[in-house]
């Protein structure tokens, strides 16, 4: 997707957050990551669980509070909002959470969880109950759903009630945090072509968290890999499939399946050795070196800075340096 023109919808600029584990401890959750999002694309932030690309998510819409950096919504750094220009914010950036069995309040019927935000912004009860009905006309449920709780509902039908409130106030970004990783195979394929399909038809923008990189390259315009808690490569979705550059991305790539019985008999698959070290006060150095075949005296001694070695495609890597 050519966006490089306009200005992104979403900037995040040397964003950390760390929390407190002890008197002088900090576990740093994410550091200094930057990457911007242009309206209309899904930017895919991928890697291991625990490499903090949940977090990230969380800081962009404010659920944690960013220790240090900016992240900047349409030209507003959204740390720095009034309480007024906070409400409006929340109209326009909405998130889909991972677990559909704990993000929804069983105590709620389906119509009081997907018209939460609409009465909080005031509007009108008729207005509610409409617009809750068509909302989960929209994601493949029905008006007899309306008065049901969270728990008469499959995983795949609660995931889809998660995306009818997020969508409930018209947002223009949706941070997506592994929203099919606790579905089956088949609902998740189902959940994956909505979340397009609803792209398409509202002009969404999504922040797309995941692990599973055969969805990611399905559904992404571009891909940031994260490893403990910076980013260690960026690029276009068919680029960075194409030519991985850092020894980590291709580690990843290298263990997607293969359907094909013959390819996946040639496919060499890149084993990462060794134990991910603890993100409490990590070494000022390549956080990967530790696990790295390919690692050199520099990498333990020297954090790579992140380096454009093609159009719009950055690697953290020492051994990307001509």
């Amino acid at each position: 997707m050519e966006n490089k023109e306009k200005q992104p919808l979403v900037q995040v600029k040397n964003l950390c957050k760390y929390f407190k584990v002890g008197r002088h401890a900090d576990l740093k959750a994410v550091d200094n990551v930057s990457f911007d999002i242009y309206k209309g694309e899904t930017v895919s932030l991928v890697g291991e669980s625990g490499c903090g690309k949940s977090t990230t998510g969380r800081c962009l819409i404010r659920l944690y509070e960013p220790t240090s950096g900016e992240v900047i919504f349409d030209g507003k750094d959204v740390t720095k909002l009034t309480k007024e220009e906070q409400k409006k914010f929340c109209h326009r950036v909405q998130m889909i959470f991972q677990n559909p069995y704990a993000s929804l309040n069983p105590r709620m019927t389906v119509r009081e969880i997907v018209g939460e935000a609409l009465r909080q912004h005031g509007m009108p009860a008729k207005e509610v109950e409409k617009k809750v009905q068509d909302l989960l006309e929209t994601v493949g449920l029905n008006k007899d759903h309306m008065s049901r709780f969270a728990h008469e509902f499959s995983g795949g039908q609660r995931q889809r009630i998660g995306i009818a409130r997020a969508l409930s106030v018209d947002p223009e970004f949706i941070i997506c945090d592994e929203p099919i990783s606790a579905l089956d195979v088949s609902i998740q394929a189902q959940v994956i072509n909505m979340l397009k399909e609803l792209q398409e038809t509202r002009g969404l923008t999504y922040l797309f968290i995941a692990h599973d990189l055969s969805v990611v390259k399905y559904i992404s315009d571009r891909v940031v890999v994260m490893y403990l808690g910076t980013i260690v490569e960026e690029a276009e979705t068919e680029e960075l499939y194409g030519n991985p550059s850092h020894p980590y991305t291709q580690a990843l790539l290298s263990a997607i399946p293969e359907a094909d019985p013959d390819k996946a008999k040639s496919n060499r698959r890149i084993a990462i050795k060794g134990e991910i070290p603890s993100p409490i006060n990590p070494k000022n150095c390549c956080r990967f070196a530790e696990r790295c075949q390919y690692a050199t005296e520099r990498c333990y001694q020297e954090m790579p800075q992140l380096r454009e070695i093609a159009p719009g495609h950055r690697v953290a890597c020492h051994l990307t340096e001509k």
